[in-house]
């Protein structure tokens, strides 16, 4: 499918201040109404980090859209296209800052590591709930705390918080990765489970479908267990299992069930007598016939007959599995 065009993206550049390690935007400024009034999404030229105080709302990453509530954290690599919405003032806080020059202080003398971890970073961007980010929020915390405080070892201090921060995230993104790809392992042995299953179930079904074809054949007969068994050629024991199993109900249930429904056609199409219609659906005496139909339909035949009741209805409530042919 074709990527939808967008007519404009913002581009919103900031600069962090001389000796600091970042740029933070904290105050009562940022309580508001967020996604007022713009009409495009934007993106930075560095990374974003974002603590919501209070409020809930939606993110826009890109083409997706996530939904943010108090105590949600969000990291956004740069040139990454985004915009919150929210609909009540929301009270958010920002941090903006160049991982690569943290990660050069970090890893100084490997490159390898300090490109693979800012890939890492930038590879997405998060959006973690309260329950996820409990350590690394007290972290961003105490970042916003110490631009708020100014104190003289603040940039000393937030230089340090901020590589714990980028450690914490890094472990995050990759406790994500891991719950991703755990999901989708599931996900794939449940489905590898399904088909198994109804790869027996269907064996099973075929092991059962000459008793189901002898029972829509010679339903007008007398019919015993062991003529189904030997249909099938299998025990008795076995072969009543599987109907249990597989059709929901034990063998000479579902004849007699079979039969109620032969005889429901033959009174809507007839005006036999009910001792006829017994005797022409296998039942061997009437008061046999008007017990089980009351068993199946909840009524008598006889008042079945006279209110037209749509007995296909009652009858799916047996959960009988449907197989081809009958």
């Amino acid at each position: 499918m074709a990527r939808k065009k967008r007519e404009t993206i913002e581009f919103r550049f900031y600069e962090i201040p001389e000796g600091e390690s970042a740029l933070a935007l904290y105050g009562d400024k940022w309580k508001r109404l967020y996604g007022i009034g713009e009409k495009y999404l934007h993106f930075h030229n560095l990374f974003e980090i974002g603590y919501c105080h209070y409020g809930h709302g939606i993110l826009v990453l890109d083409e997706k859209k996530a939904v943010y509530e108090t105590g949600a954290l969000s990291a956004i690599p740069a040139h990454f296209p985004h915009t919150t919405f929210s609909e009540k003032e929301d009270y958010w806080e920002y941090l903006f800052i160049d991982p690569a020059s943290l990660l050069l202080e970090m890893y100084p003398d490997n490159s390898a590591k300090q490109l693979a971890v800012l890939e890492a970073l930038n590879e997405s961007p998060s959006l973690s709930d309260v329950t996820q980010n409990q350590e690394i929020s007290l972290t961003v915390k105490k970042i916003l705390d110490e631009f708020r405080k100014g104190r003289d070892t603040h940039q000393e201090t937030t230089r340090y918080l901020l590589k714990v921060f980028l450690l914490e995230l890094l472990r995050l993104k990759e406790a994500e990765k891991e719950a991703a790809a755990k999901a989708a392992a599931e996900a794939a042995e449940k489905k590898k489970t399904r088909r198994k299953r109804k790869e027996v179930e269907n064996v099973s079904i075929a092991q059962i479908r000459p008793a189901l074809h002898f029972i829509d054949v010679n339903y007008a007969s007398e019919i015993k267990a062991q003529d189904l068994a030997a249909q099938c050629s299998l025990s008795e024991t076995h072969m009543r299992r599987l109907f249990v199993d597989y059709v929901n109900l034990p063998p000479m249930d579902y004849v007699n069930l079979v039969r109620i429904q032969k005889a429901c056609e033959l009174m809507r199409r007839t005006d036999y007598p009910m001792d006829q219609v017994a005797s022409e659906c296998g039942f061997s005496t009437t008061s046999t016939f008007n017990r089980n139909f009351r068993k199946y339909m909840n009524t008598s035949p006889y008042h079945w007959k006279r209110a037209k009741t749509n007995y296909q209805s009652r009858l799916q409530d047996y959960n009988v599995l449907p197989l081809e042919g009958w």
